[in-house]
């Protein structure tokens, strides 16, 4: 079965405890819960993508270890492709310490572990499943040349390709922009790229303006209950968020950039795979996890706006 999307990526296990809110400084707060998910905005997006309607490939790294095999094999419960998901020796698999509080907004600590090994000399050895997408997607919880050289090899191949600027503490190489397709940063993300404090629509068009003067070619800026602005140089064009009720905001914005993806590899146009990555969105926030909030095709096939 041939990839249609590939996701070049972080696999981490996320440890989540919730708490009434975040701790402060130097704070010790009593949590309400602890789990263990698999999470990582790479394997994140290829379960949204893989869950909502793609054939989906993972290329990524993980270390030798429980929660490495954890990873992959929740991978392959979803169908992915995982013989470019690499088990490194001598490093722990990524993990991502995250609090939630009570009004579900969350703050994440990340350690990248087996995803630092995702090395361009990696990559030449998968490129067959780069070869074989129609949609490539990327993040920045891998080495930022592995990215670049990921961006390069997609735009060489002619396949659409996908940056999710995260995280990212500020502007991208300006050589990156004419290698990508859509850059989706969400309101934090663009506010580092461009230095505009993004926090309404009228900041997230600013920002966006940015982001084009800098060489994009279109930009989605989500901005949760606002939804997301597209923009292309021609036009901007808001789209507005299912009305639904937050329970936990984690991989929301992953959810978004794999339904869209995969939106886009069935052929949708951009309006359409922006509409259906919104609806799977707004579906993720109404449970609990990562990878377990992600709803699937026909989830957002049968939802209606209440």
């Amino acid at each position: 079965m041939q990839a249609k999307v590939v996701v070049v990526g972080s696999l981490n296990m996320d440890l989540v405890t919730r708490a009434e809110r975040l701790p402060r400084a130097g704070e010790t707060l009593a949590g309400k819960s602890f789990s263990t998910v698999p999470g990582g905005k790479g394997a994140n997006q290829a379960v949204a993508a893989a869950r909502l309607g793609a054939h989906v490939a993972m290329v990524g790294c993980v270390g030798e270890d429980a929660y490495g095999e954890q990873l992959r094999a929740a991978l392959v419960d979803e169908q992915i492709d995982c013989e470019a998901v690499t088990a490194v020796a001598g490093v722990s698999s990524g993990v991502a310490l995250i609090v939630v509080d009570a009004s579900s907004q969350n703050a994440i600590v990340i350690v990248a572990g087996g995803n630092g090994r995702l090395t361009p000399e990696v990559m030449v050895g998968f490129d067959s499943k780069l070869a074989e997408a129609d949609v490539i997607i990327c993040q920045l919880e891998v080495p930022m040349d592995t990215v670049a050289h990921t961006l390069k090899r997609g735009r060489e191949l002619g396949k659409i390709v996908i940056l999710n600027p995260a995280p990212v503490i500020g502007p991208l190489p300006a050589g990156w922009f004419p290698l990508i397709d859509y850059v989706i940063p969400n309101e934090s993300e663009a506010t580092a790229l461009t230095g505009v404090s993004v926090d309404s629509l009228a900041s997230a068009e600013a920002a966006a303006s940015k982001l084009l003067e800098a060489g994009a070619s279109k930009v989605i800026i989500t901005l949760g209950a606002l939804g997301s602005l597209f923009a292309d140089g021609q036009s901007f064009q808001h789209f507005p968020a299912p009305k639904v009720q937050a329970v936990d905001t984690t991989a929301a914005g992953d959810t978004f950039v794999g339904g869209f993806a995969a939106a886009l590899a069935r052929g949708q146009s951009e309006s359409q795979a922006i509409g259906f990555g919104q609806i799977a969105a707004a579906l993720s926030v109404t449970r609990a996890g990562a990878q377990p909030s992600i709803p699937t095709l026909n989830d957002v096939q049968s939802f209606h706006q209440p």
